[in-house]
């Protein structure tokens, strides 16, 4: 079968390498759509934390079953996949929170991921695609991210809600904060992405941190109260030690966003506000299937994300493309069919 492999920090390869074996516990898929995100784009320019080389890239994916020792899927079955394995039997595990197992593997991070015709997965991980078609459910993964965050959070009715970051994970953050009632806000340094927010997916309320005065902004939106909730999907250190200024007291902070270095702020500024800080890790089944009903019902449209589309075989010359700000990529989505 074909597979790409990402050989070092700004390269591809592909690769003839075998079909997996069929492996008890385990099942077969035939991928059909594998969706890029920041991590995959993180990896190939060389800045992605915690990562080594070479590695098969991809976890936000969608096909149809092969072969499945499970009865309750069928060959021919349209699944998607929760792509962070756990040993189901530590700390973490034992106590409902498999996302972050102490061990975790998470498929095209830890471990060789999607970029491929064909993938096995522990039976666990299966996700029924319940009527969804291959685009929906490649996008179910990312969405389930920010939707774990909001329910960390536990965003309430007409709360004030500040998502730092409008990629795609921050995007997904916003429409589980709205679905949740929140009053949500969006800050990003992206004039284009910011108007993506307002106009494709109803956020009211957007504000540019370069251009415009972040702390007056969100004094005016939010009554002079500010956030009672924040959180953050850029990953980026700044980001995320300036935000800390921005919360009101009581409120809590939600890092989404990972980086290496250490976070920084005032603890007489934190301690007086009573805040709350948390991170939020991967997704968990209850989180997936979040997703999947808000897509069905409607109040989540995953097609609005697809900015980009290409072949499996034209992933290695344009992929460096996507790395450019200029190109607008909210979501490339590959196809194998």
């Amino acid at each position: 079968m074909k597979t790409l492999v990402c050989t070092t920090p700004g390269h591809f390869e592909y690769q003839d390498t075998l079909q997996p074996e069929i492996l008890s516990g385990h099942s077969l898929i035939r991928i059909r759509r594998i969706g890029i995100c920041g991590t995959d784009l993180h990896a190939f320019e060389g800045t992605q934390p915690f990562f080594n080389y070479p590695r098969i890239l991809g976890h936000e994916l969608a096909g149809e079953v092969v072969n499945t020792d499970r009865n309750d899927f069928s060959v021919g079955e349209a699944v998607t996949f929760i792509p962070y394995f756990n040993c189901q039997k530590c700390v973490a595990c034992r106590n409902g929170k498999p996302n972050c197992c102490t061990t975790l593997k998470v498929s095209g991070v830890h471990i060789d991921g999607g970029m491929v015709e064909y993938l096995s997965v522990p039976s666990y991980s299966l996700v029924h695609g319940d009527g969804l078609s291959f685009d929906e459910l490649a996008l179910v993964e990312p969405l389930a991210i920010g939707a774990h965050g909001v329910r960390r959070a536990r965003v309430r009715e007409s709360e004030n809600v500040l998502v730092v970051g409008a990629g795609p994970i921050g995007l997904g953050t916003m429409e589980f904060a709205r679905i949740a009632g929140g009053n949500v806000i969006a800050l990003d340094i992206n004039d284009a992405r910011l108007a993506f927010c307002r106009e494709k997916i109803g956020v009211q309320h957007t504000v540019n941190a370069l251009t415009e005065p972040v702390l007056e902004r969100l004094a005016e939106i939010t009554n002079g109260e500010m956030p009672t909730v924040i959180i953050d999907a850029t990953g980026s250190l700044r980001a995320i030690n300036t935000a800390f200024t921005y919360l009101a007291h009581g409120g809590s902070y939600v890092l989404v966003g990972l980086q290496k270095g250490d976070i920084t702020f005032s603890h007489p500024e934190f301690h007086k506000r009573e805040a709350t800080l948390m991170s939020s890790r991967n997704a968990t089944r209850e989180d997936f299937e979040h997703v999947i009903k808000n897509m069905k019902n409607g109040q989540v449209d995953p097609k609005t994300y697809i900015t980009h589309r290409v072949t499996f075989g034209e992933v290695k010359d344009t992929f460096e493309s996507w790395l450019d700000p200029a190109k607008g990529v909210i979501k490339a989505m590959v196809s194998l069919d």
